[in-house]
């Protein structure tokens, strides 16, 4: 089938298909490696779907795919590189049962493992630009605000604030912690220390949402059809995004995850050493923080220094 054609499946077509890429494709492989074929396909197969028939496996369309997991996503090269090959294999199943001529995704590229974070941090001109636009008037923006300062101030990701339920809040003698369950993890064995400005913007949307239960989640939709329930990543990912359009702050490079990260830096730059920064951030090693050691002036810098 020509190139500038493509190929058009139905969901239930290319579900079919990714189904017979594990099962005959894969069957030479590990169940750990056919795993994480069809774990990075599931994200492939979620996108497919918003695309409403316009990924038609041309080369431009796994292009687009890329862009999606660099820019919305905000993927880690590492993770691009890792969908981007079990794409490519897909593919090329596909050519070998002859569904398509050539493998569209064999000419993109994935990226080189980094060796300091891509995304972007903010400074502190811009962190200010950032908290002083948002907005208290209604449960939504009371929300938006508190899930902006748990990822700038508690250094949470997009998964661990989705994952967050009421009683995984615990005030001890030390203060307010949140255990989370993270990337990768199957329970929540770990506690992020929640300082008292990150608690009282918690508080302030708690708040508004009136009475709620220890099993309920912490962060809820509240749209009219899916009022109260849980929030998923691709809904904070969209909020934090608006956001950082509205106070113009969204740039290349810049991504949600971007708080998370600049969260490392206000601590640094707060005093706290690095085993206590490598902590919060729940890395596996100093390395990884080191990283963010190097990057600490970055968060002193001012807007018209960076311009």
């Amino acid at each position: 089938m020509p190139e500038a054609d493509g190929l058009t499946l139905t969901l239930t077509e290319l579900d079919a298909r990714l189904d017979g890429f594990v099962t005959e494709y894969l069957k030479e492989k590990s169940k750990e490696t056919a795993g994480t074929y069809r774990r990075s396909l599931n994200e492939f197969e979620r996108w497919y779907a918003t695309e409403r028939g316009k990924f038609r496996f041309r080369t431009k369309d796994v292009e687009r795919y890329k862009t999606y997991l660099m820019e919305d996503r905000g993927l880690s090269q590492v993770s691009v590189s890792t969908y981007l090959t079990a794409l490519r294999r897909f593919c090329q199943y596909l050519v070998d049962i002859g569904l398509l001529e050539e493998n569209p995704a064999k000419a993109v590229k994935g990226n080189r493992r980094p060796s300091e974070h891509s995304r972007k941090v903010f400074t502190e001109d811009e962190i200010a630009q950032l908290l002083d636009g948002l907005r208290t008037a209604s449960p939504i923006e009371k929300r938006d605000r508190a899930i902006v300062y748990l990822m700038l101030y508690a250094g949470l990701s997009e998964i661990e604030i989705v994952r967050a339920d009421m009683q995984d809040l615990e005030q001890t003698l030390l203060g307010w912690y949140l255990r989370v369950q993270g990337k990768g993890r199957t329970v929540k064995d770990q506690q992020v220390p929640v300082d008292p400005p990150v608690m009282d913007a918690i508080r302030l949307y708690l708040d508004a949402r009136g009475r709620v239960r220890p099993e309920d989640p912490l962060f809820v939709s509240h749209g009219h059809r899916s009022d109260g329930e849980r929030l998923n990543t691709r809904s904070v990912r969209s909020r934090i995004n608006g956001l950082l359009k509205a106070t113009g702050l969204k740039r290349p490079g810049v991504t949600p995850h971007s708080l998370t990260h600049t969260a490392a830096l206000i601590w640094l730059n707060d005093g706290l050493s690095l085993e206590e920064v490598r902590q919060r951030m729940r890395h596996g090693t100093l390395d990884t923080t080191m990283i963010y050691f190097k990057k600490q002036g970055l968060l002193k810098r001012s807007i018209e220094e960076r311009q």
